[in-house]
């Protein structure tokens, strides 16, 4: 065990991911540093566009992530403290290559300024990063039994991953990025340079409630499969009860979600957390 990782790992999930962070703590002793191992891991290839200046520099990082990763399956350890606690999750919970590979490959979306086509093409984006990572942790603290939960997880993962889109809207307007699909845009007769430049606000204002409305469909698909779920894999879900948290922000805020970050009180979301895990659900 390297206690100089663990503590980076933790510290990095602390300060970067602070909700699925709280919601480790529900999670064993034995479970946590697996999780945050994992959490670290996804903070490290979603800020990969923020640390470089062009898009080949980015395409190199992750190639480096998806070459250790490689590594990883042969047994090595790479030289970075987050993929050395990787290493030790994946070892421990047996966990399969291909949802990381994935998830890396999905990213590489980010790198570009090319719009988003489609709601079905959010949703797979969704579904190889957002609801990947829940799929992992529930592996993590449930093993094989957690393949129950696959379909709970790609739900809530669309859910929780609408919410976090749209609650990043000024960060993404601000970087000259658009999530909103093309077709829902379309839909609305407005385009994703509308988007990026304020106009016809009004106008969008329904397609991001569809977004939103969306985002409750899945959560509540989601809830219904939670029967299905074992409960020891439930605190990887546990980030999802903030969905509706923060989808009533948004709704709050319309059209002005565009330039106002959707917050919601730490001491709220704590107490989300709290309740959610004590009554076994999201």
């Amino acid at each position: 065990m390297n206690e100089t990782a663990r503590a980076y790992c933790q510290d990095l999930v602390r300060q970067a991911d602070k909700d699925r962070f709280l919601s480790a703590l529900f999670a064993p002793d034995m479970m946590r540093p697996r999780l945050l191992a994992l959490y670290a891991f996804n903070i490290e290839i979603a800020r990969v566009h923020d640390s470089v200046s062009e898009p080949a520099l980015g395409e190199i990082r992750l190639r480096w992530w998806h070459d250790a990763i490689e590594a990883i399956y042969r047994g090595e350890k790479p030289d970075h403290p987050v993929g050395q606690e990787l290493a030790e999750a994946i070892a421990a919970a047996d966990l399969p290559i291909a949802p990381f590979i994935n998830l890396i490959e999905s990213r590489r979306f980010d790198l570009y300024d090319d719009p988003m086509p489609s709601l079905a093409d959010l949703e797979g984006y969704l579904g190889e990063t957002s609801s990947a990572l829940i799929q992992l942790a529930a592996l993590i603290l449930a093993g094989r039994a957690a393949t129950a939960s696959a379909e709970a997880a790609g739900l809530a993962g669309v859910a929780f991953g609408i919410a976090g889109l749209l609650r990043a809207l000024p960060v993404h307007r601000a970087r000259g990025q658009c999530y909103l699909p093309k077709d829902l845009l379309e839909r609305h007769g407005v385009t994703s340079a509308d988007v990026l430049a304020g106009r016809d606000v009004e106008a969008l204002l329904p397609a991001l409630m569809e977004l939103c409305s969306l985002a409750d469909s899945r959560l509540a698909e989601a809830r219904k499969a939670i029967p299905a779920i074992p409960k020891v894999a439930l605190t990887a879900f546990l980030p999802v009860s903030l969905t509706d948290l923060y989808l009533a922000k948004l709704r709050t805020l319309g059209s002005r979600m565009l330039t106002a970050p959707a917050e919601v009180s730490q001491l709220r979301r704590q107490w989300r957390l709290y309740l959610s895990a004590s009554k076994n659900k999201f």
